[in-house]
């Protein structure tokens, strides 16, 4: 891993020779790229995130502060990632609903946009136009194909929500008030009229 600077001259990042970084893109502070990785023209990556190996961040992309990339996951123009956001190995993203190898649709992109805080796991597929919520899990091999309430716990093809999850990643078991209790943190959550929100 070598230290490295963006044209500003503002930001430190590292980066492992191997990596291709590409003009006109931005790099926060603290953030670490590992082999093989390719960040593109015009992305932004926040401060203190981790790109993993063999990844992509094409043109437009956003990447919030302190986000982690596994290895293996190509992000299109088009995805936006919030603050503290977790991409597991080999998840993908698409960005066309509809693509054809003869079709040019790159003014067409559909914009995807995953919140503060979620998590996706390992091989799971975004269908591109959908808005995962803030502190959703969504497990691993899962297909989204339609927006994720914010705390919501999906699974399986379609993805469909079997539950809640807590800010700390733990199964969330409402009482007969509509409270639950992280068992990690001890956080209190309430559900109500089908929403979660922290106490």
């Amino acid at each position: 891993m070598t230290l490295n600077s963006t044209p500003d001259g503002h930001s430190n990042f590292t980066a492992h020779e191997s990596a291709v970084i590409d003009d006109g893109c931005e790099i926060g502070e603290g953030t670490r790229i590992w082999h093989f990785s390719h960040i593109m023209t015009a992305s932004k990556i926040g401060k203190n995130c981790n790109i993993g190996q063999n990844v992509v961040v094409s043109p437009q992309v956003v990447l919030g502060n302190n986000v982690k990339v596994q290895n293996n996951v190509s992000i299109y123009s088009g995805v936006i990632c919030e603050d503290d956001v977790f991409l597991g190995p080999s998840m993908v993203f698409t960005n066309i609903s509809n693509p054809r190898s003869t079709v040019n649709r790159r003014n067409q992109y559909i914009q995807t946009i995953v919140q503060k805080g979620a998590t996706i796991g390992a091989n799971a597929t975004i269908i591109c136009g959908n808005r995962i919520g803030q502190y959703a899990f969504v497990g691993a091999g899962s297909v989204v194909t339609h927006d994720v309430p914010n705390y919501a716990l999906v699974v399986g093809n379609p993805a469909r929500q079997i539950g809640w999850m807590s800010e700390y990643g733990h199964r969330l078991e409402f009482d007969g008030h509509g409270m639950a209790l992280c068992a990690e943190s001890g956080e209190k959550y309430t559900l109500i009229d089908g929403q979660v929100t922290k106490k």
